[in-house]
């Protein structure tokens, strides 16, 4: 399997990508193509523990900045790090594209180079949330602010296929997520898509509520990219704040240090499964290939399990699925 690693992107590059790329080599059964500033990369290669036949380097003379607009990048910078990336992805010289880099040139390129699969109007963005059993997808978390019915429905077959695929789940259940259950809740987009999905041979169970999200009523929660992606923003500075303050709190107290040796272990497991890293990055579904969009942020452990979902998501073979479950639709 071969990942092609855009090593310019992000706010840590070209020193997370690589590093991120070296602990996947080290981990996984997987080659690395590192695509950017040659120099630069070598720079953070040098003295590293790796086998070199693992990883090797494709130069790009430029880079997205992430104030650029796609139009612009996608037209003037065809030698970006972004652009070879996904090229390769095209050429069948990779698997698959992780990039941390500019997300809008990101999803532009990929339906570009890629195209899109048969069906499919618009590619959305999917993402894992922890629930309190397991793992939901949440689609779509902003590669769509504006969208139709029709749309909502075909992010339904996406996220049905991708979770499917990953979990080894037959039916997976669907919802809409509206504000309140009721078949006659939400505007005029959810009521439609709730019509459509209702008349499909899905498993849909309707309408949930945003504070149901993550108790695992549905396996797929479907929305428009506008509102996926405050979901998404609200649900890290929520649980970043959570550790906080009950830090805080504990501290607090009088016997604190020792009730907080005592849940230690528990907070640390409670990080853990809400941590951005641990997840790496979210697919671009929809399109004629694998590409992964990762957070701005993004360490060098988040780049390495997005190379690991990379992995899995080409093994598994989630666009064909998809194609397949969009024949039905």
């Amino acid at each position: 399997m071969k990942i092609a690693l855009d090593a310019m992107g992000g706010d840590f590059a070209p020193e997370m990508p690589v590093a991120g790329a070296i602990e996947a080599v080290n981990e996984f059964d997987v080659e690395i193509i590192l695509v950017g500033d040659s120099e630069q990369i070598k720079k953070y290669l040098t003295n590293k523990r790796y086998l070199s036949n693992k990883i090797s380097i494709i130069h790009a003379s430029e880079v997205v900045s992430m104030d650029e607009s796609p139009s612009t990048a996608i037209r003037k910078k065809k030698d970006s790090s972004i652009r070879k990336a996904i090229e390769l992805v095209k050429n069948k010289e990779a698997d698959a594209c992780v990039s941390a880099g500019h997300s809008g040139v990101i999803m532009a390129t990929s339906l570009l180079l890629l195209g899109k699969l048969p069906n499919v109007d618009r590619p959305a963005i999917a993402t894992l949330f922890p629930s309190l059993t397991g793992f939901i997808v949440l689609i779509d978390v902003g590669a769509n602010v504006d969208c139709k019915p029709k749309n909502l429905l075909q992010f339904a077959y996406m996220g049905d296929a991708y979770f499917r695929a990953l979990f080894n789940e037959p039916n997976p259940k669907i919802a809409i997520l509206s504000i309140g259950e009721e078949d006659s809740k939400g505007n005029e987009l959810t009521k439609e898509a709730f019509r459509l999905l209702k008349k499909s041979d899905l498993n849909f169970i309707g309408n949930i509520e945003g504070k149901d999200i993550f108790t695992s009523v549905a396996d797929v929660v479907v929305c428009d990219g506008f509102i996926g992606n405050i979901v998404l923003k609200v649900s890290e500075g929520l649980a970043e704040t959570v550790l906080k303050m009950l830090k805080r709190e504990i501290a607090n107290i009088k016997t604190g240090k020792i009730g907080y040796l005592m849940i230690k272990p528990a907070i640390r497991n409670f990080k853990k499964r809400t941590d951005y890293s641990e997840y790496g990055g979210a697919p671009l579904l929809g399109i004629n290939g694998t590409s992964i969009i990762c957070h701005g942020r993004s360490t060098e452990r988040a780049l390495k399990n997005a190379i690991k979902v990379a992995v899995e998501i080409s093994k598994q073979k989630v666009s064909e699925k998809i194609a397949e479950a969009l024949v039905r639709y």
